[in-house]
């Protein structure tokens, strides 16, 4: 029988795209942005009228596509709440793009989408009676939390909102002024509005105020606003924050709101037996959320929404009966399965068509498991208190939070008469153009500080010191300019 020319040479292709990833990886290539001028005009090209072939794309893309590639997974790339993948997880994700491509039917990968979501679950400390649902990550993970959020308040009226529209009384959404900008999209494409999410005030430590958050439900309520859902944040994107999650989860309940812990940074967390206490109260969590592709190393677009009650998410999402597909079914939620013989994700979301995520979950899990992990956690973690420590420690730097998780947030000092935003702007441009540290910003208090996140899984402890040195050092040059 003829061979078709798409039936094989993996070992070909991907062994040479290894070889160049593990090239890639040792990061002494100039940076995409000072080599634009060599990768764009090489690949600006009109539509092919006579392909190449593969083994001159696979060419085409070593040597044009990789090296204007991002540094994501540089060891000093600190700015962002991702980053580059681990070495399993990839592999295991590229492989069942072929063996695995889709989350339904019997097959092994499909086991492992459920088996891993509770692994998940158990791994964050998350009611033993959760359940779950992939998605592409923290945004649509956001969203399908709420959904069920929106589900749940609109039956307590008597209104199906996902079959028959939004009726009855106004609703609103309460996140802290640090909660991600997520929250306020998913109201807007659930129909409550942006509008309507509530800003609560936050303490010195940048966590939601619980006496705030109380104060805006009852009034609120005085209103005729009925609350949908309150969020809390475990581990904000700017600092690290962990909200009061106990007393905000007994304050939501009192006044019959939902209780959603957006985690997808910061859930694991609580893996560190310091940061811990903080997660008190996770169990009063109607819904949850957490990005493998954060802290735990996954490719990017592996987000997982955790509810009580995955029927809601079924009421909420579900796409109705198909002929082709008999999508739907009646019995019960938890433990059903759908005509083609398995859990029926796609009308627990937004997706249809969708990988299979969970053998990548899997894959992390079995590699490290939970003391593996563990050790992630805890050594990124160290690394922001040990970058706090020494800023607060040399005369000229200092630390403008206390770390919870792996995010540290420092500035120089500015002497008396220099604007210290400005010059803390002008340090991080050159630290990230002159050094290879790669860390972000943000303000706290309206301050602006430079923020390096620790959960780059390349990062050796070895960098820490370097980057503290780095600040002061641009900070003095920079001063002795003024």
């Amino acid at each position: 029988m003829p061979r078709h020319p798409e039936t094989g040479d993996f070992a070909t292709h991907m062994g040479r795209i290894g070889a160049a990833l593990d090239r890639f990886l040792v990061f002494d290539h100039p940076d995409a942005m000072a080599t634009m001028d060599v990768w764009r005009p090489a690949l600006d090209r009109p539509l092919p009228q006579t392909g190449i072939g593969a083994t001159a794309v696979i060419d085409e893309f070593i040597d044009v596509v990789m090296t204007g590639g991002m540094r994501l997974s540089d060891p000093r790339f600190w700015a962002f709440i991702t980053s580059g993948p681990a070495t399993v997880p990839t592999v295991v994700a590229a492989a069942s793009q072929i063996t695995g491509p889709q989350r339904y039917t019997v097959t092994a990968f499909n086991q492992l989408e459920e088996l891993s979501l509770e692994w998940l679950a158990e791994l964050c400390g998350l009611d033993p009676g959760m359940r779950g649902v992939y998605s592409s990550g923290g945004s649509v993970a956001n969203l399908l939390g709420l959904g069920a959020a929106r589900q749940w308040a609109y039956e307590a009226e008597g209104i199906d909102p996902a079959a028959d529209g939004l009726s009855g009384p106004p609703m609103a959404v309460y996140a802290s002024t640090e909660t991600h900008h997520t929250v306020q999209r998913a109201a807007g494409v659930l129909g409550i509005g942006r509008r309507s999410v509530r800003s609560v005030p936050i303490d010195d430590r940048q966590r939601m105020i619980p006496e705030a958050l109380a104060a805006m439900l009852e009034h609120d309520r005085a209103a005729g606003v009925r609350p949908m859902a309150v969020v809390a944040t475990a581990g904000t994107t700017n600092t690290g924050a962990i909200d009061p999650l106990r007393e905000i989860g007994e304050i939501a309940g009192r006044h019959g709101a939902w209780f959603h812990v957006d985690g997808a940074y910061g859930l694991v967390g609580s893996l560190d037996e310091r940061a811990a206490p903080h997660y008190d109260g996770l169990e009063l969590a109607d819904s949850a959320i957490v990005d493998p592709h954060k802290w735990l190393g996954a490719p990017a677009g592996i987000g997982a929404t955790f509810v009580r009650d995955r029927s809601l998410l079924h009421r909420a999402f579900t796409q109705e009966p198909a002929a082709y597909l008999e999508g739907s079914f009646v019995e019960d939620i938890q433990i059903s399965f759908d005509s083609m013989g398995s859990i029926p994700y796609a009308d627990f979301g937004v997706e249809l068509t969708s990988p299979s995520r969970g053998v990548v979950v899997w894959s992390i899990l079995r590699e490290l498991g939970v003391e593996g992990v563990r050790q992630r956690i805890v050594e990124d973690n160290d690394r922001a208190r040990r970058v706090a420590e020494l800023a607060d420690a040399h005369p000229r730097l200092e630390s403008l939070t206390r770390p919870m998780l792996s995010v540290a947030c420092v500035r120089y000092v500015p002497p008396e008469g220099v604007d210290g935003d400005d010059l803390n702007r002008r340090l991080l441009r050159r630290l990230v153009r002159e050094t290879g540290y790669l860390a972000s910003s943000t303000l706290v208090d309206g301050t602006f500080v430079v923020r390096p996140c620790f959960i780059n899984v390349r990062t050796v402890d070895d960098d820490i010191d370097g980057f503290v040195v780095a600040i002061a050092e641009i900070g003095d040059d920079l001063v002795a300019r003024v």
